[in-house]
């Protein structure tokens, strides 16, 4: 017997069971002869699917329809109706009804529509699944309890909710720009579409274009002589996934560039025009402003691939994270490799909150394999890490660890706090500017001050 469940909802006793007869072997059913019947058992538990006559003697099935999928969106509904109740079935099927079959009921008739309908069930509850699995496998970048990291997550749900809006991902190496497409596409209506990913710095100039568009059989030397099919094609449907597009080459851009603007592209060779319906996103570690400044990125580009711009903050920016981060990673490799691990000890986690992380996410969770699998002990430590413990963190010296990432050393003869206050203002300048590449503007924005207020209190500090 399927695992699927059926309510079958009737008033005329001899139909309902005619109905639980006909279907009975192969799907778990039960019978209800009122709405008010139906609508209790649903509350303690759903169905699958719901046959529901439309003339009830306690309300209307059309009201129960709109009911049943306000409050039960997954469960299907099959509205049985006379035959003379044409108007009232247009109204149930667009108030969400996924079929009907009409009175005298026809057993084979009956079947078929069933069969149909639970056919449709599965592929859901397969798409659920995989989308659940997916998300699953990549939930360590979304872990987070910071505001940047649920910002982040917030905006992935909106983005996801528009099939073809395009969206620019803009952030360092290995903070998982690639994985938060994968999530807007898994989110989004295109699910059922394939997810097809280009790396743009990976591919030779000269190729990005064939990779890209395709090309047909003898376009160049070396072509194959069966032609290819290119990614934008094979997209089709889908989400197309640009990473780096902004090491993408002149002749590509202008390529990409005509087809976002129609919808349609050549392959290099061919004469047939191509019309794809693809979703785009794009990433890039880089600064496509200063890029279009230089003219090496264009700017009728820019503006087409950045409707929705999400932009993900590394690692050191969100260190609340840090712990909830390398905790998963640390459970997923023990189990990988078998170990019994019962967490990171009190220095390995000082280190892991005191370490610049440089590769962002990526080099946490290689930090964290290559702790599990080299170290023997139930706790890893720093060694096992691969990083320095921060200076001080033993339990014994007069360290004060402050706000989950930071070491403070405070000496015995005390310190003269203004000096250290304007020491870590001039270094937080410092930083700051090397981030922006000495662009004073971009520097106040991530400093959160007014750009007249940075330069006076940079002047004041001195422009060491």
């Amino acid at each position: 017997m399927s695992e699927f469940s059926l309510y079958i909802v009737d008033d005329e006793t001899s139909l309902a069971k005619g109905i639980a007869l006909i279907l009975g072997n192969r799907y778990r059913t039960r019978i209800f002869f009122s709405a008010h019947t139906v609508l209790n058992a649903l509350e303690k538990k759903c169905c699958d699917l719901l046959l529901l006559d439309i003339g009830l003697p306690d309300m209307n099935g059309i009201e129960v329809l709109k009911i049943v999928k306000k409050k039960y969106p997954d469960t299907a509904v099959i509205m049985i109706t006379a035959f003379d109740q044409v108007q009232t079935v247009v109204s149930a099927m667009k108030a969400g009804a996924q079929d009907y079959v009409v009175k005298p009921v026809q057993p084979d008739s009956l079947s078929l529509t069933v069969e149909n309908a639970i056919d449709t069930i599965r592929l859901r509850k397969e798409i659920r699944d995989l989308q659940e699995k997916y998300l699953r496998e990549n939930l360590p970048f979304f872990i987070g309890e910071s505001r940047k990291t649920q910002n982040i997550m917030e905006l992935v749900q909106k983005v996801a909710a528009s099939p073809d809006t395009p969206v620019l991902i803009l952030g360092e190496s290995g903070t998982g720009k690639e994985l938060i497409a994968g999530a807007i596409h898994y989110r989004s209506p295109r699910f059922k579409g394939p997810l097809v990913s280009i790396n743009c710095a990976a591919i030779p100039e000269n190729l990005v274009e064939s990779e890209l568009f395709g090309y047909e059989k003898g376009a160049f030397s070396g072509a194959s002589a069966k032609g290819k099919k290119g990614l934008m094609e094979q997209a089709d449907g889908g989400t197309l996934f640009l990473d780096e597009i902004a090491d993408m080459s002149p002749g590509a851009q202008a390529k990409f560039l005509r087809f976002l603007e129609s919808g349609k592209f050549y392959k290099i060779g061919g004469t047939k025009e191509i019309a794809v319906n693809t979703r785009i996103v794009s990433a890039t570690n880089k600064d496509p402003e200063s890029m279009i400044a230089k003219g090496s990125f264009r700017e009728d580009l820019w503006y087409r691939i950045s409707v929705v711009k999400i932009e993900v903050p590394s690692l050191n920016e969100r260190p609340e994270d840090i712990l909830l981060i390398a905790g998963h990673f640390l459970l997923a490799y023990a189990e990988k490799f078998g170990k019994k691990i019962k967490g990171f000890s009190k220095d390995a986690q000082k280190a892991l909150l005191s370490h610049q992380w440089r590769g962002n996410v990526r080099e946490l969770k290689n930090a964290v394999e290559r702790a599990v699998l080299m170290g023997n002990g139930a706790e890893p430590g720093p060694a096992d890490l691969g990083i320095l413990p921060p200076p001080d963190c033993s339990e014994d010296s007069d360290s004060v660890f402050l706000s989950k990432n930071r070491i403070l050393h405070i000496p015995e003869e005390g310190v003269d706090l203004a000096e250290v206050l304007r020491d870590v203002e001039k270094k937080y300048f410092r930083a700051v500017l090397d981030k922006t590449g000495g662009n004073e503007t971009r520097a106040a924005e991530l400093l959160h001050i007014k750009y007249s207020t940075f330069r006076y209190r940079r002047k004041k500090l001195g422009k060491d």
